[in-house]
């Protein structure tokens, strides 16, 4: 399985990489190792909402479950993340990225904080 990583470079920027969680048989599913996470956090964002660049304050998954955003880092590059995609953020340090809610309809999501 793919999931998208934000994370900060040695230039102080934010940028995205593609990583591969490791599966592996269990029973007659795959399943990935168990990462320890400390809670969960379901929010919602409104179609207007738009953030400057900041920093995400600890490592955690962001899932989206409903609406769209972009994620946009320092070099300009942008990624678009919608229902079921999963990044892995990273970014606790340099300039960070920007957050904007994209299509008129709010954004729902989950954070789960890792230790």
């Amino acid at each position: 399985m793919k999931i998208t990583r934000l994370y900060t470079g040695s230039d102080n920027e934010s940028h995205f990489e593609e990583i591969e969680v490791e599966m592996n048989p269990a029973g007659v599913d795959m399943a990935s190792p168990l990462y320890p996470a400390h809670g969960v956090m379901f929010r919602t964002a409104p179609p207007s909402h738009s953030s400057d660049f900041h920093n995400v304050p600890r490592r955690q998954y962001v899932i989206t479950l409903a609406g769209h955003s972009e994620i946009e880092t320092g070099d300009g590059t942008v990624h678009g993340f919608g229902p079921g995609d999963i990044m892995l953020a990273e970014d606790l340090t340099g300039r960070g990225h920007k957050t904007r809610v994209v299509g008129g309809e709010p954004r729902h999501y989950v954070f789960i904080p890792l230790k």
